[in-house]
């Protein structure tokens, strides 16, 4: 089970990086995001992101990436 908490706090910090991508099961955007991390586009993605799984209620959250039908 992936932790909605750890995904936000890693899309904050290591978003530039693609670090909370891997996390979520997807590595093609994350291989992306480091491959582009120098034009600082990832970051300002991850920033976005950032904030749209804050916003994500935890039951979003679970249906997208923890395949919880709850």
């Amino acid at each position: 089970m992936k932790s909605k908490i750890t995904a936000i706090v890693l899309a904050f910090f290591l978003g530039g990086i693609g670090i909370h991508k891997f996390y979520l099961g997807k590595s093609v955007q994350g291989i992306l995001y480091l491959i582009f991390c120098w034009t600082f586009i990832p970051a300002l993605l991850a920033f976005f992101e950032f904030f749209g799984l804050l916003l994500m209620s935890e039951s979003s959250f679970n249906m997208k990436y923890n395949n919880d039908f709850r």
